[in-house]
């Protein structure tokens, strides 16, 4: 198939707010610098959800999908860092190398990203899947909601070929995103063992970030949603408590300073609303806390807060893939995971083959869901 059109399926996204339709599209082969992978499994992420419902704005028709693994099918001129049949995961967050980012030592978000503003192309411009003669536009560089993907040499990375890709596809986003969180982007601010921990929403990033929490040796991690289904897995992973929002009277910050003497020392937000993010940064210790946004914002909306929240000590901070270097850390995570340091298990929970995308995105919005993966 080196050097020709492949046709294949994949869930293509023609409006906003209609399930995804299974469609058979073309592939063109990668040019010079890109690579083309057969996706063998890929993640359900709210971040997919949030473009189906507008919250995230995206040229249409497109291609979503960003957590996933792979096995590279060819590759274009120029391309040295991956070879046909190699097991790799494609990076939503590239890592050129080059750029100012790229060699600052904490940055993480390469310039040149599609995530800060998504053109739903390849770094050249064009996309590389058509479908009833139209142009489809690929997601954040990944698109691995199709059983073949080309994606550009900077935004896929080799990794352990013995590694069992439909669990460590998660490294692709979730875990990463939210392990990372609480290991990196709060680290830089002393995370300490005894410290604790606030973590809003129990989803499958946010479960993440509560493992964090407990590698980083929080003493308290306090869990916090609406679905009390939840609370069984959060405890599993290291959640000392968990609370419903719902079963107090008083704002939720209030509760979490009253729990805790005045305020947590981290607070994470792993839903995506305007309402928890200033209930995670004004629940934190006013003189010294720190809140990591990790929850993806509703888009074109301003965010208005009190500046006392911040004048009196309180560092309010946020980070894409958990603060990450892409290309450097997924192959260190997956070798973690292959010498069980990491629990990539325990956050799937529902296993459907590819043409059920629909009722797998069912299960993420009913809250009945962790993760779940779909296989090609």
């Amino acid at each position: 198939t080196g050097g020709q059109v492949i046709k294949c399926k994949a869930a293509v996204l023609w409006e906003l707010k209609k399930p995804f339709s299974i469609e058979e599209v073309e592939v063109a082969p990668p040019k010079a610098s890109e690579v083309r992978i057969k996706m063998v499994a890929t993640g359900i992420c709210r971040s997919d959800d949030h473009v189906v419902s507008g919250q995230l704005s995206l040229p249409l028709p497109v291609i979503l999908g960003h957590e996933a693994a792979g096995i590279v099918e060819s590759i274009g001129e120029e391309v040295t860092t991956v070879k046909p049949g190699d097991k790799v995961i494609p990076l939503f967050t590239p890592q050129c190398g080059k750029c100012a980012v790229c060699k600052h030592p904490r940055g993480n978000l390469c310039l040149k990203n599609d995530v800060s503003v998504s053109r739903g192309t390849m770094q050249d411009g064009t996309t590389r899947f058509t479908c009833r003669g139209k142009p489809i536009y690929h997601f954040v560089g990944t698109s691995t909601f199709s059983e073949y993907s080309v994606v550009d040499e900077i935004s896929v990375v080799k990794i352990d070929p013995a590694s069992p890709l439909e669990k460590v596809c998660l490294i692709s986003c979730g875990f990463s995103t939210g392990y990372g969180s609480a290991i990196n982007v709060a680290k830089k601010k002393q995370v300490t063992k005894g410290s604790t921990c606030a973590v809003f929403g129990l989803g499958g990033v946010g479960l993440c970030v509560v493992m964090g929490c407990k590698a980083a040796g929080a003493a308290r991690i306090i869990a916090v949603d609406l679905n009390k289904d939840k609370f069984a897995k959060a405890k599993e992973v290291g959640a000392t408590e968990c609370i419903n929002p719902q079963d107090f009277k008083k704002p939720i910050h209030e509760v979490l300073k009253e729990m805790t003497g005045g305020g947590v020392d981290f607070s994470f937000e792993v839903v995506g609303r305007h309402d928890t993010m200033i209930s995670a940064l004004s629940c934190c210790h006013e003189a010294y806390g720190v809140s990591v946004l990790v929850g993806v914002p509703p888009s074109s909306q301003d965010l208005g807060m009190d500046p006392m929240l911040l004048l009196t000590g309180r560092t309010w901070k946020g980070a894409v893939f958990g603060g990450y270097k892409s290309k450097d850390s997924v192959p260190k995570l997956v070798a973690d995971f292959m010498a069980k340091k990491i629990p990539l298990d325990s956050i799937i929970t529902h296993v459907l083959p590819f043409e059920k995308i629909n009722e797998g995105f069912d299960l993420l919005r009913s809250g009945k869901s962790v993760r779940t993966i779909l296989t090609f």
